[in-house]
């Protein structure tokens, strides 16, 4: 089987050099051509993930219909803003039979939709495809070490999701399969905005009590929106719940935890953000989260605050004090 891996950044680079030995072939599909070619040349993501090279059997191109052609895993790796455009470029070239893999972590703004769900929105105008996602505690610059690292692969159907199994894992990646991808992908998008709380937490200065006690609050707020949208409960207490969770709260690698970081030391969001090359997939989370929240009135307190932080400019101690002097409540 031949994998063609959509999105040339940190984890899609990462992605095809930690498969590439499970494929006979594995196509790379960059946005940027002067990039795409670069790497092409190089041997190496100069911009996302330097230092990591890439395997001789990863092609790398800027050229949607060949990236594609032939394979058997169409893996989607873009950032969750620009996923339906690339799904509507990608559609003249997606076949029936290919199994579409999707490893973006984010929630469509102004549909509110969850990656998967946008997939079966584009490609379901020509046929139903195979769909299923990708998402566990996974930083890409430890993924390319080799160090061993567990993920997980859900669909609700159960023979794509052992086949992507079976091709996937290795000595060093290691993947489990569920069939609840609502809370999977719940799990995947909403842990950045609990990330970026975390962030803003360490940059005020404040310990271990602190974070310990937001990730597990925050996990809670995870677990009834995920429920609310029809998830699974006990999903979020794995790999795609709490150990995402855990990762990206606690991660110096995280990049959404950064951005809280700066926010806790003061930073304005536009400067953070006009300096980062890379996304930050919980800001633009955190705005649909709260959309979504209150069309399934859904109690969300902590992504309340981080939405105050981001959108109103709200000082970060004001608004840990509210979920602080809240009203008293059992667990």
């Amino acid at each position: 089987m031949r994998l063609a891996i959509i999105g040339g950044g940190g984890w899609g680079t990462a992605l095809s050099i930690v498969l590439a030995p499970r494929f006979e072939r594995v196509r790379l599909w960059v946005y940027e051509q002067d990039l795409a070619e670069r790497m092409q040349n190089s041997r190496e993501n100069d911009v996302f993930l330097p230092g990591a090279r890439l395997k001789d059997n990863v092609a790398v191109s800027s050229v949607l219909a060949e990236a594609v052609e032939d394979a058997g895993i169409v893996l989607g790796v873009m950032p969750s803003h620009h996923a339906r455009r690339v799904y509507d470029d990608l559609l003249p070239f997606l076949t029936e039979d290919m199994l579409i893999v999707s490893a973006t972590k984010g929630l469509e703004n102004g549909t509110l939709l969850r990656m998967s769900q946008v997939i079966n929105d584009v490609v379901g105008n020509r046929f139903p495809p195979r769909t299923g996602v990708l998402s566990g505690p996974t930083f890409a610059r430890e993924v390319v070490r080799g160090e061993p690292a567990a993920v997980v692969i859900a669909s609700h159907d159960i023979g794509l999701a052992r086949t992507v199994q079976a091709a996937f894992s290795g000595p060093t990646f290691r993947l489990y399969t569920n069939s609840d991808p609502v809370g999977v992908e719940f799990g995947a998008a909403l842990k950045n905005v609990i990330a970026i709380a975390a962030g803003v937490c360490a940059g005020l200065g404040l310990g271990a009590n602190t974070v310990a006690a937001l990730i597990t609050r925050g996990l809670a707020e995870i677990t009834r929106m995920a429920v609310a949208a029809g998830g699974q409960s006990q999903t979020l207490a794995g790999l795609a719940g709490l150990g995402d969770l855990v990762l990206t709260c606690t991660g110096e690698l995280s990049r959404n935890r950064t951005v809280g970081f700066r926010l806790g030391r003061g930073e304005k969001l536009a400067e953070i953000l006009g300096g980062m090359r890379m996304v930050a997939e919980g800001v633009q989370t955190t705005y649909a989260a709260m959309e979504l929240c209150q069309r399934l009135a859904v109690e969300l307190p902590i992504t309340l605050q981080v939405h105050a932080i981001l959108r109103q400019g709200r000082d970060p101690r004001a608004a840990l004090r509210e979920l602080m002097e809240r009203s008293l409540k059992d667990e």
